[in-house]
């Protein structure tokens, strides 16, 4: 006859086995979150110094586009403050709008869009856009993955009461689904 201390204790053990590998994953995918927005934090950081010299080579061109200087200006500070996912999708919007009006303001300029210096700026922009794209996906799918982990049986039992808590994905602002709009 087996002792059923022995049985008990192997259904202890067993217990405690479940919930280091449940509290492992779980901590698992909250790190794959965290480096998923670092991954876009580092492309919006090069995307945010690279701008600085793609508006002063449009300036040089279109000198009397104060307005569209301006609003790239604040649309990269707002970024610079922000701290949260939704203070950074917020400030990304904006700062993407902005950004769409230099490009359409330097559209109307022929001898900007010849410069080699512009040319290039254009296409490491493109470059980082496509970039920070697939950075928001990356995000967005750990996020949903962490999220849905932690909201199910048997994860959920032991997520919430270990400060486990919902992430939240990285959202287009409204403004950054319309169409730019430029007043010349």
């Amino acid at each position: 006859m087996i002792d059923p201390l022995l049985i008990l204790g192997g259904l202890i053990v067993l217990a405690v086995l479940v919930l280091v590998i449940i509290y492992n994953g779980l901590v698992s995918l909250r790190a794959r979150v965290d480096n998923a927005w670092a991954q876009i934090d580092v492309q919006l950081t090069k995307r945010y110094e690279l701008v600085p010299n793609l508006v002063e080579t449009v300036k040089g061109y279109a000198k009397h586009e104060k307005e569209v200087f301006e609003n790239v200006t604040k649309a990269r500070s707002m970024w610079a403050g922000a701290s949260t996912v939704g203070e950074k999708a917020k400030a990304d919007a904006s700062f993407a709008g902005a950004l769409k009006s230099l490009i359409a303001v330097a559209e109307n300029y022929p001898q900007l869009r010849a410069n080699e210096q512009f040319k290039l700026l254009q296409e490491q922009l493109d470059g980082i856009e496509s970039k920070v794209a697939y950075a928001r996906q990356a995000y967005n799918d750990s996020v949903l993955e962490y999220n849905t982990k932690i909201q199910t049986v048997p994860d959920a039992l032991i997520a919430a009461p270990l400060g486990f808590t919902a992430k939240e994905y990285f959202k287009a602002e409204e403004q950054a689904r319309q169409a730019v709009k430029v007043k010349f």
